[in-house]
């Protein structure tokens, strides 16, 4: 239903003659502080166990499986969504369409966890965060997400990059690197900000989500919500785009359309009131901007809903 998720761009697939295996087809890229792995599947099965002994990044590129991650129910894993694991972690997974015309393919890149630990300490050193004991860390609860833009660009080019022959590629990991912890960070950021579960009570973001959420028909201006923040506008915007991955416009955006899907969600609304009660003012704007987030139109959305 919702298809505001990046893709990443798939790699070409193993060929025939050079599979070990139909089952997780395993090739390795190993560099000085990451190894990419490219995983296969060309045929149904079950509970197939993997482990890795450090942090890994994985994101499905083809296909879909489905997921067992720690003690919560599976979880369907499709092409656009990215997953988190703390090292050795046992995951289970099942495969339940692959076939050798609909194979699943899925990378996971194993990360140095002195990489992470380094990479860390240089973000609170010299990019510390507003308000009291706020750090920049991993949230190894928040594991499962959908990639923005920003995230798909940056796995994009740690793929090339662990892939290339050039002498460079290890600096150029190794930067790239850094980006993607970060990425990971502001996405993790962001997602618990949009599911209500930001818990930083100190983080002075707080009161301006609240504010722009009870206000959402308002019109904002930075200078309004740098002062909710207590900054100057351009430490506002800097601070809310570090934080977030966004500016605070495209958050605002966002707060709009998830409004709008609630309200569409009863199907005796119009289109045009609920375009006013989420905090548009044209109609015609909002029915594209719905589009160009979901994929589909406001009417076709709130169709879903009909009994």
């Amino acid at each position: 239903m919702n298809t505001n998720r990046a893709l990443i761009q798939p790699p070409l697939l193993t060929s025939e003659k050079s599979l070990k295996t139909l089952v997780e087809n395993r090739t390795v890229y190993s560099l000085n502080h990451c190894e990419l792995n490219i995983f296969e599947t060309y045929e149904t099965s079950t509970s197939v166990p993997l482990q890795f002994n450090d942090f890994v990044v994985t994101s499905m590129l083809r296909g879909k499986k489905v997921m067992h991650l720690f003690d919560d129910p599976g979880f369907v894993y499709l092409p656009g969504e990215t997953v988190v694991i703390p090292s050795n972690v046992a995951m289970k997974i099942d495969f339940p369409e692959a076939s050798k015309n609909n194979p699943t393919q899925c990378l996971a890149l194993a990360i140095d966890p002195k990489k992470i630990t380094d990479t860390l300490h240089f973000l609170n050193e010299r990019y510390p965060k507003e308000g009291d004991n706020q750090f920049w860390q991993l949230n190894y609860q928040n594991y499962f997400f959908y990639n923005n833009i920003e995230l798909a660009t940056t796995i994009n080019k740690l793929i090339k990059e662990c892939m290339s022959v050039s002498i460079t590629k290890d600096a150029l990991a190794d930067l790239t690197l850094q980006e993607l912890l970060i990425r990971i960070i502001q996405t993790q950021t962001a997602k618990a900000v949009s599911e209500g579960s930001f818990s930083q009570t100190n983080n002075p973001m707080n009161p301006v989500i609240e504010f722009i959420r009870q206000n959402l028909k308002e019109k904002f201006s930075m200078k309004l919500l740098s002062e909710k923040a207590c900054m100057s506008t351009t430490s506002f915007y800097r601070f809310f785009k570090r934080e977030l991955g966004m500016t605070p416009v495209e958050f605002i955006i966002n707060e709009k359309i998830k409004c709008a899907k609630q309200l569409l969600k009863n199907p005796s609304m119009q289109i045009n009131e609920i375009c006013y009660l989420s905090g548009f003012e044209d109609c015609n704007y909002f029915i594209r901007l719905f589009k160009k987030h979901e994929g589909i139109t406001p009417k076709q959305y709130q169709l879903l809903y009909v009994n």
